[in-house]
């Protein structure tokens, strides 16, 4: 295990029950706001990043390559944090240059070094390669994973898990489940192992966003393997993958409406490529039945505001009252 890391984040995280909902659903349901780590490192990256960024100062290295989308929140936070610590920063982003916004307007903001590739290209070669032609260059690159989602990053929500431990104790509340969106694997792995050194029931349920629920439980099984090889049972991992609905940040109009009643009933503002799907999708095992056997149930806000593209925004317009122009 790691013991040496960043202290950038903002921590610890509140856990804040949601009143309307859980009057609604007959459960006691609970948020933790991990997206209230910081601004230009929110979300839940920077707890992974926290560590990642600290191995690769601890040695030798000065070039940091990751990836994501081209609305990618981890793109977004490392891209703060080598600004933040010297360290050149090359993100391999893959999708269409459709709008210079959101979080790709803040990864050059914070001057990090942009290669777009298409949908159809490997990350992980164009990573490779890159990397190559930095090393020609007498640079030390260290290859990140998307979201920082492996050994290292994974450690930041082990972590996680022990600051929900003692808040629940404050809190005099034992959590059932506690539920987060997958994307790439890495909180929920850094959960999972949390759960299991501590020896506790408490269930660990993952909504995928993007990918199946066997591909997510292979790289979930592969993080833990690599911070633990002598753990050889995982039938207790839990991913549902029934909420991906058209894609990876993609929504149809009811979801979109979810998240604008979610809004309007609990001021909680959840994002369309990662929270809103897995909230929706927890919501919806509720009243399915699913966790008829669960009192107090824990979800966790990754964050990802900046995930609202010019395109998604125009269509909530359209789903929200017209504004008034009579004042």
């Amino acid at each position: 295990m790691l013991q040496r890391k960043l202290n950038v984040a903002n921590l610890s995280t509140p856990i804040q029950k949601l009143e309307t909902l859980s009057q609604t659903l007959g459960k006691d349901i609970y948020i933790k706001r991990d997206d209230y780590t910081g601004t230009e490192i929110s979300g839940n990256k920077v707890r992974k990043l926290e560590y990642t960024i600290q191995y690769v100062l601890d040695n030798g290295y000065d070039t940091i390559i990751t990836t994501g989308a081209i609305t990618s929140n981890h793109a977004r936070a490392t891209a703060a944090l080598c600004a933040k610590y010297n360290i050149e920063c090359h993100l391999v982003l893959r999708g269409a240059l459709k709008a210079f916004e959101g979080n790709l307007f803040l990864d050059a903001m914070l001057g990090a070094h942009i290669h777009v590739i298409d949908e159809h290209q490997s990350r992980e070669k164009a990573m490779e390669r890159l990397s190559k032609d930095l090393e020609s260059e007498n640079k030390t690159p260290f290859i990140v994973p998307s979201g920082a989602s492996d050994w290292i990053g994974a450690h930041g929500y082990i972590n996680a898990f022990e600051e929900i431990v003692k808040q629940a104790d404050e809190l005099n509340v034992q959590f059932d489940s506690i539920n987060l969106a997958v994307g790439s694997g890495g909180t929920y792995a850094g959960l999972w192992y949390g759960k299991y050194i501590h020896n506790l029931s408490t269930q660990i349920i993952g909504y995928a966003v993007n990918e199946s629920a066997s591909i997510f439980k292979n790289k979930v099984i592969e993080i833990i393997n690599e911070l633990d090889e002598d753990i050889t049972t995982f039938d207790t991992l839990s991913i549902n993958d029934q909420y991906i609905g058209l894609g990876y940040a993609q929504a149809t109009d009811e979801e979109l409406q979810f998240y604008i009643d979610i809004a309007q009933q609990e001021g909680v503002v959840l994002d369309p490529t990662y929270t809103g799907k897995a909230f929706r999708g927890l919501v919806e095992e509720i009243k399915q039945g699913k966790y008829d056997d669960q009192k107090a149930i824990l979800f966790i806000h990754t964050g990802g505001l900046q995930g609202y593209t010019e395109e998604t925004r125009a269509r909530i317009q359209r789903l929200l009252p017209t504004f008034n122009k009579d004042l």
